[in-house]
């Protein structure tokens, strides 16, 4: 709009400039005289106005980068955004005039990110509000590095951009910001380690990282930052022991779950409220201080090394409501009038050493207080217990003795001068022992030379107890992925790149779930398969982002990781079109290929092992790989992924002969394919039973995969299941020198194998087959056999090498 030559631009603004020009026009005079009045006139009117334009103008461009929220839509330049409703999805607050703080927050309905979405841009735009002091962007799926320039924004107090996908190390930047006192960074995929230049901010109260991918040690300088009242790093990789925080007086709140961290118990300060070490690698006794906390509400130190007396004080801190000591090795004597906190809501003491009777303040009857004590050694039918003896043997296997009774051992003198008396006498039978042993060893070595008979002695060292004792294995997340690039959003245009504009030449085939799968070089010079999921308009879209969060940490040694993920959008409504998951590349072939000689076609072409078989060494070592990357899938992520479709042409090796299992259960190919359980297999029954037992399936399909690795056989119907199966049974209940077992075997190694080792994996493979799901083995008593099985057919070889007959070697690849 034009008026009076002057180019009127509407709003507020807009009606003192027409008013101003009329009062020029009215005043006679020259030009120039105009031009005063107008001059004086303009700095009488506030620039507010020209202030709200500008920052509306701001949340309009993030709106238009982040394609959310929706509210903004109605928006124009000259809304008041300082005098707008309160919205779940975005809050803008205002003083004098001015954005102080924006908070969006996203959620199951929020619209996916544009393919052209660049976070740099989003920061420079979000600069353009300088006065901002509070910073909320959660839940958005925003990608990328974190920008330095963020440190534009030199008023910023408090940074939330928790659940998103933000990687790389955490910027440097950030250090400039001297008034920031929160920083939250939560549930994304940050690397690196802790930084060290966390102690320049030194209004620092609130610090949290939780769920990211840090390792390393945690830097001393965090004990600089005097302001800190929270501390939370828990769900990462860090490791070492916990730099002293003793000088964070101000500390109330510290939380370093699931990591690796120890084995020294931490050095605190004594005004915690809030202390969680769950889940690590400390070790040796509970100091003495922690029973000095006296501010303490809740101590949750499970699942750790810890051994020694149990501090019966911990029950009785005045402000205790939570308390949690269980997967330890503590000992000690409970009595029933022991003493409790009244405000003691929840305490759990199971799987310790301890003996006794659970005190009445603990039992007595109370709506909302949880108490668990199981596996201790305790005088109760309540909750099931160990026998009085094995804590008093476990106790003594760690080098620990009870306190009462160590206390009243040590003062007796008849019970000292016995001590030393055995010691002496066992040293000498033990010396005796060893002697008569040798003699007896060497005269079997020179009467017999039979393998087998070493392997009979083998078996007789292990007691049924150790047997089952040794059951017990801990191995999900020990093995980290190894030599995987860090997970990343890549753009159509690297993977068009990667595959020729996805040529008929890259072209692999079609997997279990209806995706296309594509042969890809990455700019480095790396080899992917990238595979790619169409997605029909109307389908829900907005899961996907979560399902790539438990995506990209499935990391392990024993998976085809994952190496990124590519969304690709319908240009009109901007919901997802295609879904790109790019994998690590593994050239081996499958392990079909390696251990029959009618192998299957396979999803990637076998490069390294075509024609040559695995030996018996190296078939138990794929399976225990195998079984490790069951163990993760099952129990190293939350939810759990079961019915995982395993079968020998989905388990590849690589160019270590590393089994790798490649087309695991994977969220966001299960939302798309509604009313199946088990994609892709059809070995195990009835879809309801399948169902009601999705752990016990992969044990099924793991038992099929033993049977092809004992046997050599491509294995494809139920019926061939059913006949080998019962060939193995009946040769596994002979009582001979396992002739009929061998007949069985794989011919490529009918005379090399160690008979002990292949009837325990006959006997695992068996009882993974069983009909009845509750009668198939765990995962973990699966792992332990075969493990089992390595260690005494490792035995067996170096004792055959060590013979004076020629070794028979197996065949090698």
């Amino acid at each position: 709009m034009e008026f009076g030559g002057l180019l009127i631009f509407g709003g507020e603004r807009g009606y003192l400039v027409i008013v101003a020009t009329i009062a020029a026009k009215m005043i006679s005079g020259s030009c120039f005289s105009r031009l005063i009045v107008l001059f004086i006139i303009f700095i009488l009117i506030p620039n507010s106005s020209q202030l709200q334009s500008s920052q509306a103008w701001t949340l309009l461009r993030i709106r238009r980068l982040l394609n959310y929220p929706s509210v903004l839509s109605n928006w124009n330049s000259y809304t008041n955004i300082c005098e707008l409703e309160q919205n779940p999805s975005v809050t803008v607050v205002c003083y004098e005039e001015s954005i102080t703080q924006l908070h969006i927050i996203g959620n199951e309905s929020s619209s996916p990110l544009p393919a052209s979405f660049s976070i740099k841009s989003l920061f420079t735009t979000i600069a353009r509000l300088p006065n901002l002091k509070v910073l909320s962007l959660r839940s958005l799926g925003l990608w990328g590095h974190l920008p330095g320039k963020i440190s534009h924004l030199s008023a910023l107090e408090i940074v939330n951009m928790s659940s998103n996908f933000l990687y790389g190390v955490i910027p440097q930047q950030i250090s400039s910001l001297e008034n920031l006192q929160t920083l939250v960074l939560d549930h994304n995929m940050f690397s690196g380690q802790v930084p060290d230049w966390l102690s320049s901010l030194p209004l620092l109260t609130f610090l949290s990282l939780e769920n990211n991918n840090l390792t390393g040690r945690l830097p001393d300088s965090l004990s600089k930052l005097k302001t800190l009242r929270m501390l939370v790093l828990s769900s990462n990789r860090l490791s070492g022991n916990v730099p002293d925080l003793r000088p964070l007086t101000n500390l109330q709140e510290l939380r370093l779950e699931d990591n690796r961290l120890g084995p020294q118990f931490p050095s605190l300060g004594n005004r915690l409220v809030s202390l969680t070490l769950q889940k690590n690698r400390f070790t040796g006794s509970l100091p003495s201080e922690v029973a000095s906390y006296f501010l303490l509400q809740r101590l949750d130190i499970s699942l750790n090394r810890f051994v020694g007396p149990f501090l019966p004080s911990l029950l009785t801190l005045p402000y205790i409501q939570y308390l949690n000591i269980s997967g330890n090795r503590f000992t000690g004597m409970l009595y029933e009038n022991m003493s409790c906190s009244e405000g003691l809501e929840s305490a759990d003491l199971s799987a310790n050493l301890l003996t006794g009777n659970i005190p009445v303040c603990l039992i007595s009857n109370h709506d909302n207080k949880v108490v668990l004590y199981s596996d201790n050694c305790l005088v109760t039918k309540i909750q099931s217990q160990h026998p009085y003896a094995y804590c008093q043997n476990q106790a003594l296997a760690v080098g620990i003795l009870p306190h009462e009774q160590k206390k009243t051992l040590a003062s007796n003198p008849i019970y000292l001068t016995g001590l030393i008396g055995g010691i002496i006498l066992s040293v000498i039978v033990v010396c005796l022992v060893i002697f008569f042993a040798i003699r007896r060893v060497n005269a079997k070595r020179a009467n017999e030379r039979s393998p087998r008979r070493l392997i009979e002695h083998a078996s007789y060292g292990y007691s049924s107890k150790l047997l089952a004792d040794a059951r017990y294995i801990s191995v999900t997340k020990k093995l980290g992925a190894l030599g995987v690039p860090a997970y990343r959003s890549f753009s159509l245009e690297e993977l068009e790149a990667a595959t020729n504009n996805f040529a008929t030449s890259a072209f692999m085939g079609e997997g279990s779930h209806g995706h296309e799968l594509y042969k890809g070089s990455l700019k480095d010079g790396s080899l992917a398969v990238i595979r790619c999921l169409k997605l029909h308009r109307g389908q829900n879209s907005q899961n996907y982002n979560r399902h790539i969060e438990i995506i990209s940490k499935l990391r392990h040694r024993h998976l085809v990781c994952a190496l990124g993920h590519c969304f690709d959008y319908y240009t009109d409504d901007s919901s997802i079109s295609r879904v790109f998951l790019i994998f690590e590349y593994v050239p081996n072939g499958t392990l079909r290929s390696s251990i029959s000689a009618e192998s299957a076609t396979d999803t990637q072409s076998a490069e390294g092992v075509a024609g040559q078989k695995l030996n018996w060494t190296q078939r138990i070592a794929a399976a225990i790989g195998v079984a490790r990357g069951i163990q993760f899938l099952h129990a190293g992520v939350i939810p759990g992924l079961f019915a995982n479709n395993l079968k020998t042409t989905n388990i590849l090796l690589d160019q270590n002969l590393v089994t790798k299992i490649s087309s695991y259960n994977l969220p966001v190919f299960s939302e798309n394919v509604k009313n199946e359980v088990a994609p892709g297999s059809s070995l195990d029954g009835s879809k309801d039973e399948r169902t009601k037992h999705l752990d016990k399936v992969d044990i099924y399909d793991f038992g099929v995969i033993l049977l092809e690795i004992i046997s050599g056989r491509v294995i494809t119907f139920q019926h061939e299941i059913e006949m080998v199966e019962d060939e193995l049974r009946a040769s596994i209940t002979t009582e001979d020198d396992g002739a009929p077992r061998r007949s069985i075997v794989d011919p490529v190694f009918p005379r090399v194998t160690c008979d002990e080792s292949l009837k325990t994996v006959i006997d695992i493979c068996i009882r993974c087959l069983s009909m009845d799901p509750m009668e198939r083995p765990s995962i973990e008593d699966v792992l332990w056999n075969l493990q089992f099985a390595s260690q005494v057919h490792d035995g067996w070889k170096q004792s055959s090498t060590s013979s004076d007959e020629p070794p028979l070697n197996e065949p090698h690849m």
